[in-house]
């Protein structure tokens, strides 16, 4: 469950018509609005708690007239709003305080309505027919909504008061309260999305749970601070929407992609999500691989895009999912989720040594290296290809799904099946991590053949993907094996994955460093020059923060740290920029202007749960850091921070059985470490460069 609201806490049917309570991809409410004598209230101003738990709004009545003459003035009635969200009701406190010398009679009306419009429906998609708006059901302290969807499922939204209203409607609820001077009045209201299974609590109850819930999540974090300011809040912010995009989920520990059109399951943003967290916190991973293992695809369909050994891409619970009008049921049209899936076991076995989880992970491990072999691999050219199967489902496959994001120089699309270069990259890397696990649980023949795999890979994709005059690889190679020879960020990953030569690796950096890509605050996703650039655009010349993390990392690991910070710092300019410092799923590709902030995209996710974990790979790439528990051990190879990061804290990082409480100072061009805790039992190694 989400919830969109303007900075009243009213929901309205203008704008881009987003706003809404939405509970398993519908929208249970679609109009809230709280009036007092008819008007609505003044906005004196409103927050979202830092955690993202509460929002809290101050408002105060504007003048109100009787027979020509103002009978209460502006400002008499201060009105307290504070809402937070737990299981599936959404809980609000009202607390109106009187700063008058007499009593008022305050008139209030809450109106609300609910459309049970599908998400998808909210972002455009228009249906030939709907289900059945039901009568509303009116009770003495409560208004129930309902409708009979077409998948047969019966949704209700039921709005409840903790006092009597004078009078209720099927859009509204009317109180009439009375406030004597310096008084304390409350009403809370309660909007349950699911009634079957609702639990009647009250505000303060709901309240302490949903706490102790939040609580509970954001311990198994450690807590970074920094001598500077803007990073702290950054940081802070970053580490809240985590927690909120994973406090909740019946997936445990799994963290949903985005507000508002991705609030669920996808298998590529939460793994990159993952890999993101790793070193802070690898219950996200555990969570992740458990959960997309066990929907792993076992057969053929090709409507969802699926064949054996697929993860998952995303999955859906709303109408138009289950009715089949849309293919995200359960949808497995990604073509890098599978190699990743892989990526992510072999890097929490090495950040937990968690030798029993991954044991039971092989069969899943297995199935997703046969379906690189039998089914990713369209022609048998030894490079991973996809083509969709549904007339609904994605055209493009790979994490820039917009069905123009891949093409030719000229500008023309590429005709499938489409070989990413970034894809060849996550197999090289998903070879390797297989080849260590394998290893580790005595299979060293299939070990060595997976290397060899690896390599056969990696001098394959050398000579089709490599384009001299244009300092970094092809974007993709189409169906009939043409190097699509377009300027992208996609490259980047694979310095990520490790499948660029040094010297190319090197050359890749510069590119993508340069001003045809880096505009000051990040680097853009197409290069300025490339035919189909637009910076407006959602893949073609935009700039995406989690992308910007992963070429990052890709930086630090070919050498290049310095650039890697420079990434770094441009993110965090953006940050101070943006409201609640939370990074957006992306924003437009325009070059930095002097004095003036960040151009922003109109309908991005935000919070979206790989721009929160951003930060946190930046600086797991600047930092060097590794966390080897079978050694009680954390190493900081060469590591470093960009000027304007003079220290950095870390407490609470914990490895294996020992927890460890570090600071970290930088001096000139190096960092020094220090441990302030003497009882860990770590050993703490910094490699000098």
């Amino acid at each position: 469950m989400f919830f969109v609201f303007d900075r009243l806490g009213d929901v309205q049917t203008s704008g881009l018509g987003e706003e809404g309570l939405f509970y398993d991809g519908m929208r249970h409410l679609s109009e809230l609005s709280l009036n007092l004598w008819n008007a609505r209230p003044l906005l004196l101003s409103s927050t979202v708690a830092t955690n993202n738990f509460l929002f809290t709004a101050d408002l105060a009545n504007l003048d109100v007239s009787r027979e020509g003459e103002i009978a209460i003035h502006r400002g008499t009635l201060h009105v307290v709003r504070s809402r937070f969200l737990w299981r599936n009701s959404c809980y609000e406190n009202l607390l109106f305080v009187n700063h008058g010398l007499e009593e008022v009679e305050v008139p209030l009306r809450i109106g609300f309505d609910a459309d049970f419009a599908d998400v998808f429906e909210v972002r455009g998609t228009v249906r030939e027919r709907k289900g059945i708006r039901l009568d509303e059901q009116i009770g003495e302290k409560s208004v129930t909504l309902a409708y009979q969807g077409l998948d047969h499922v019966l949704r209700q939204t039921v709005i409840q008061s903790d006092v009597a209203p004078v009078s209720a409607s099927p859009t509204a609820l009317d109180f009439e309260l009375v406030v004597r001077p310096k008084e304390k009045v409350k009403l809370q209201l309660e909007v349950c999305c699911n009634a079957d299974s609702r639990q009647v609590v009250g505000y303060s109850e709901a309240f302490s749970s949903a706490s102790a819930e939040l609580a509970e999540v954001s311990a198994a974090f450690p807590q970074i601070t920094s001598s500077n300011s803007r990073f702290s809040d950054w940081i802070a912010r970053s580490m809240s929407d985590l927690q909120m995009m994973i406090a909740g989920n019946p997936e445990q520990n799994y963290p949903y992609a985005g507000v508002p059109w991705f609030s669920t399951v996808f298998g590529r943003d939460g793994i990159i999500t993952a890999l993101q967290t790793l070193w802070l916190n690898p219950e996200i991973a555990k969570g992740v691989l458990e959960y997309l293992a066990s929907s792993q695809a076992d057969r053929t369909d090709a409507m969802a895009d699926s064949e054996p050994g697929k993860i998952l891409h995303e999955m859906r619970r709303s109408e138009m999912a289950a009715t089949g009008e849309v293919p995200f049921a359960r949808y497995y049209g990604s073509v890098d989720a599978t190699p990743l899936f892989i990526i992510l076991a072999g890097a929490y076995f090495d950040r937990t040594a968690d030798r029993d989880f991954v044991e039971r992970l092989w069969p899943n491990i297995g199935r997703a290296l046969s379906w690189i072999d039998d089914y990713g691999d369209v022609d048998g050219d030894g490079f991973v290809e996809y083509a969709r199967h549904s007339g609904k489902g994605l055209v493009q496959q790979g994490w820039k799904d917009s069905n123009d994001s891949v093409f030719h120089s000229d500008g023309k699309i590429a005709e499938p099946p489409v070989a990413l270069c970034e894809v060849q990259g996550y197999v090289y890397a998903a070879k390797l991590a297989a080849a260590k696990l394998s290893r580790v649980l005595g299979d060293a023949d299939r070990s060595c053949a997976l290397e060899v795999q690896a390599e056969t890979l990696r001098t394959r994709f050398e000579e089709a993907f490599w384009c001299e005059d244009l300092g970094t690889y092809a974007l993709a190679l189409d169906g009939r094996k043409r190097p699509c020879r377009v300027r992208a960020s996609n490259a980047g990953h694979c310095l990520y994955s490790g499948i660029a030569s040094p010297e190319r690796g090197r050359r890749v950096a510069e590119t993508l460093l340069g001003n045809e890509f880096f505009t000051g605050w990040g680097i853009r996703t197409l290069g300025k020059s490339e035919v189909r650039y637009n910076p407006l655009s959602y893949h073609n010349g935009s700039i995406w923060p989690h992308d910007n993390s992963i070429i990052a990392s890709g930086l630090a690991r070919y050498g290049s740290k310095k650039l890697a910070g420079q990434v770094l710092l441009a993110l965090l300019d953006l940050s101070s920029e943006v409201d609640l410092h939370r990074l957006p799923e992306l924003f437009c590709g325009l070059k930095r202007r002097p004095a003036e902030g960040p151009t922003l995209y109109p309908v991005a996710c935000s919070p979206q749960a790989w721009s929160a974990a951003a930060p946190f790979l930046l600086l797991e790439g600047c930092l060097g850091i590794s966390l080897q528990p079978e050694r009680d051990r954390i190493v900081f190879d060469r590591p470093f921070l960009p000027e304007g990061i003079a220290q950095l804290s870390i407490r609470n990082l914990r490895c294996g059985k020992g927890i460890a409480d570090l600071l970290l100072e930088r001096r000139n061009s190096s960092v020094l470490v220090h441990r302030e805790s003497k009882e860990d039992n770590l050993e703490i190694v910094t490699i000098a460069s």
